[in-house]
């Protein structure tokens, strides 16, 4: 049985859910298709949050990484396509709030995504469900956990799938918003990252 790591992250700034949680404690444990899903929680730490995901991959050694993380405002499912070295944006929960800093000193400026993301794209779509490749994850922690694995990986000379996806809003962190934004049933949003999974076959 293969090992997939499966990230998501607390709540940050003005969102007091963060819907990738309430998925990666669902899907902990549970086997779907070749993969038995190991959950992991993220801190929203610039400092902390790189080192905790590049512990869990050096120490269980997944097969596949799937990082998950809120993309509020978005209507769609957005698997990543590339992570930048840069950290920039809004204070993190530490109240950390980077300017222009690289992630890797060294490091090269950006990695592509080695998930199957087209194909989960159109596999989502298939099912009926808003989906579509993201070229920018933006600068904030998602961003740079992605980087972090992705560096790990070349520096190890590791090939296995690996990379993020960023999901909209839940209904029940909409209803408890101060802002409009559009939402997902938890079932789709559940549904929709099971289907992303089984593309890693």
């Amino acid at each position: 049985m293969k090992k997939l790591l499966l990230t998501g992250f607390e709540p940050f700034l003005d969102f007091p859910i963060n819907p990738t949680e309430k998925i990666v404690n669902a899907l902990d444990g549970k086997t779907i298709g070749d993969y038995q899903i190991m959950g992991h929680l993220l801190p929203v730490d610039f400092n902390l949050a790189p080192q905790k995901i590049v512990e869990e991959v050096a120490g269980k050694k997944p097969d596949a990484v799937i990082s998950l993380g809120l993309a509020a405002g978005r209507t769609a499912i957005t698997p990543e396509r590339i992570a930048i070295n840069c950290q920039d944006g809004e204070p993190d929960n530490s109240g950390i709030a980077p300017e222009d800093k690289l992630i890797e000193e060294n490091g090269p400026d950006g990695y592509f995504s080695t998930l199957p993301i087209r194909r989960m794209v159109n596999r989502l779509k298939e099912a009926g469900y808003p989906a579509a490749i993201s070229n920018t994850a933006g600068t904030y922690l998602c961003n740079t956990v992605m980087y972090s694995v992705l560096h790990l990986l070349k520096l190890t000379n590791t090939e296995l799938p690996a990379g993020f996806v960023h999901i909209p809003a839940s209904h029940a962190l909409a209803a408890a918003s101060k802002k409009s934004m559009a939402s997902w049933s938890d079932a789709d949003l559940l549904e929709a990252i099971t289907l992303i999974i089984k593309e890693l076959d």
